[in-house]
């Protein structure tokens, strides 16, 4: 295992997933991580605004949290999240219960090698790319993965969840 990997690196590393690292110094003045890394990812690569994700945590109206995960431009349809992942209703979960479900802090945080496994959800659209980008659990880092290995590594179901 690589030292100094993220717990969504070594994920992928001991799955033995195709994957790259894509890693850029994060400015902490940066207001919208999400937005941060498109900007820079388009810039050194051309990389598609839409081939990368953002990982979201929602709680459920079952009380439990979940994850979606969205293009970075796009807005969460929070009634298509729920429904994805059987559930009445979702709202957004609190920072300090999403960094402390995930063990990732805000902007960093990875729809894979989370503490324990959540509820997730890739939006459908993540099919429509040979591979796409996620946080790898820091700001900064970014992983390029294929969008099968993502959804299987996350153990997410696939719907349309944007609004």
């Amino acid at each position: 295992m690589a030292a100094g990997a993220t717990p969504a690196i070594r994920a992928l590393l001991a799955d033995a997933a195709v994957h790259t690292v894509h890693s850029y110094d994060h400015d902490p003045r940066s207001e919208s991580f999400g937005t941060e890394a498109v900007g820079v990812l388009r810039a050194r690569l051309g990389v598609a605004d839409r081939r990368i994700f953002k990982t979201l945590i929602l709680e459920l109206s079952t009380g439990s949290l979940a994850v979606a995960v969205i293009p970075v431009p796009e807005t969460l349809s929070l009634k298509a999240a729920a429904a994805a992942l059987g559930a009445p209703k979702a709202t957004m979960a609190d920072r300090a219960k999403a960094e402390r479900a995930t063990g990732y802090v805000l902007g960093g945080i990875s729809p894979l090698g989370q503490r324990r496994r959540h509820p997730t959800v890739v939006d459908a659209s993540a099919s429509h790319w040979e591979t796409v980008f996620c946080s790898a659990g820091r700001r900064g880092v970014e992983i390029e993965v294929a969008p099968a290995d993502l959804i299987r590594l996350a153990g997410a179901v696939t719907a349309p969840v944007t609004a």
